[in-house]
């Protein structure tokens, strides 16, 4: 049954545009053009609104689905805090992480990032006392990278005529940057093994180990969060419960468990949406944040995707990985628990991140590529007002969707024994990971939970459970068709699809197709401000 995401909204057949999805580009795209003074309906398939940041219940607790720690929001004249403030009339606020926001531990060995990037420098120092040389040019290299992707996402935004003109020149500088994977750049620099595998120890964040992800990719990633990582106070259902006050203030809703059967279109021109239920509703402009594959797959009439070749476009992306998390809830609070606020990266020694993922795509039950250990308790000053006395703790690992193909099909909490006793197997191996790193979590445990990537699909409806959309290769940058604007008129783009991985990028995805739309430069407005 489609209902509003606060209470019974009263329905229009028309507005000004309508979004399906609500993850962070929809709910960005829709505060933005509510602010434009746009009538906004954000159709939501699943129960709760919000994509990789809504949060669920059980058991007497909660768990963030997708944002462990958004960067660059404690400074208040950075562009990403300034967005955030516009889409939620500076309502969200920010706890900061610490120190030190991210530790990658290889083997026995363990190596903080702190913020600050001169702090940053002395401590990868401290660890490679001889390669001062190479952490320099690292981080040279990495702003270098940041300056030149502001003109290529410019050019998304731009008119097709304009963007012939001038585009080619906002693009090409990017491209030396983006062509070079991220273990090209970093080999470059220095022939230290171990150091390129603690630079490259946030690839987890964008799904692909530097031998095939793009050097734009990973800078972008390690720029954000050079200044420290924060976490929404509240959890992160506080983003959309404020975005959803700014649509309706202009009039808009956001509908809940409202899954779009198909776009309607007219002679090349998208004039509304058709739901399930077969309830239609009409609007100027039609703009899709549910991922690109799912988009042309599904949501395009079959005849409109065959005129533009929108799936053939899809052959030169692929889908990016799917991952298994593991969500804990443990009994004490993280004071008593001692949980750090720091995020745990783990690496196999002795073995690059690359070989790593080889030998456990050929056998699932060799030793995790990677797994990320993260403590939203810990980094929620507001957590203990809500759960006192409990604490989360959430586990991430890859996980080959191919493994899970044979329960394609079934329904959520009833894919049969055999699947939970596949989830138990990968869960108890995760817990095990956890008591050598965290053993004070043993015997605290009240509740676990395993997500694979059938999970991913059923509530995100990306095909093959993939967290990221699409593979960020060099190959992934050089597409044009990643945009906003489409071959069909009125109808647009939103969503990480069109930038890259990351709730940040997913924000800024908003910018640009708020921006293609109404053809006013809406970064400008915000920093105005």
């Amino acid at each position: 049954m489609i209902q509003s995401y606060k209470k019974n909204p009263t329905l229009a057949e028309n507005y000004d545009s309508i979004i399906i999805g609500s993850g962070m580009g929809s709910l960005t795209t829709a505060a933005i053009l509510a602010k434009e003074g746009q009538k906004i309906l954000v159709l939501e398939r699943h129960y709760t609104a919000g994509g990789f940041t809504h949060v669920f219940k059980r058991k007497g607790f909660e768990w963030d689905v997708g944002i462990h720690y958004i960067g660059e929001v404690q400074r208040e004249n950075s562009v990403i805090k300034k967005l955030f403030d516009y889409i939620t009339d500076a309502k969200l606020k920010w706890a900061d992480m610490g120190d030190v926001y991210d530790k990658i531990i290889i083997g026995n060995k363990e190596y903080d990032f702190v913020k600050g990037v001169q702090n940053f420098k002395d401590k990868i120092l401290s660890y490679f006392p001889d390669e001062k040389n190479a952490i320099d040019e690292y981080v040279n290299l990495v702003f270098k990278a940041i300056k030149t992707s502001q003109k290529f996402y410019m050019d998304k935004a731009l008119s097709p005529l304009l963007s012939k003109i001038i585009g080619r020149k906002m693009r090409e500088p990017f491209y030396k940057f983006s062509d070079k994977t991220t273990y090209e750049v970093l080999s470059s620099i220095t022939k230290n093994k171990e150091l390129i595998k603690v630079l490259s120890g946030q690839y987890g964040d964008y799904g692909l180990p530097p031998k095939q992800s793009s050097f734009v990719m990973h800078a972008a990633v390690a720029k954000h969060y050079f200044a420290g990582g924060s976490f929404p106070i509240g959890g992160s259902s506080e983003i959309a419960k404020h975005i959803d006050t700014v649509i309706e203030k202009a009039g808009g809703t956001i509908l809940i468990s409202a899954e779009v059967d198909e776009i309607i279109i007219k002679k090349n021109k998208a004039i509304g949406v058709k739901m399930k239920d077969g309830k239609v509703f009409y609007a100027k402009n039609i703009i899709s944040g549910a991922g690109i594959m799912t988009t042309y797959n599904k949501l395009i009439p079959t005849e409109t995707a065959e005129t533009h070749q929108l799936k053939q476009q899809l052959q030169s992306v692929k889908r990016a990985v799917s991952h298994a998390c593991l969500y804990i809830g443990l009994d004490g609070s993280p004071e008593e628990l001692n949980l750090p606020k720091t995020n745990y990266w783990i690496y196999p020694d002795k073995i690059e991140h690359d070989t790593a993922i080889d030998n456990y795509l050929k056998d699932v039950n060799s030793d995790f590529p990677v797994v990320y250990i993260s403590f939203p308790s810990a980094k929620d000053p507001d957590w203990s007002n809500r759960y006192p006395g409990k604490s989360t703790i959430d586990i991430i690992t890859l996980l080959p969707y191919d493994g899970f193909e044979n329960w394609d099909g079934t329904r959520w909490m009833k894919r049969g024994e055999e699947y939970n006793e596949l989830k138990e197997k990968i869960a108890n191996r995760l817990l095990e990971v956890l008591y050598k790193h965290i053993p004070q979590a043993k015997g605290k445990i009240e509740h676990y939970e395993l997500s694979t990537p059938l999970t991913t699909k059923h509530f995100i409806n990306y095909d093959e459970g993939e967290i990221y959309g699409l593979d960020h290769t060099p190959k992934r940058f050089r597409q044009r068709f990643l945009k906003p604007r489409t071959p069909i008129k009125n109808f647009y783009l939103t969503g990480q699809d069109i930038v890259t991985a990351g709730v940040a990028a997913a924000l800024f995805s908003g910018v640009i197709t708020t921006s293609a739309i109404t053809s006013k430069n809406i970064i400008k407005k915000v920093m105005k401000r």
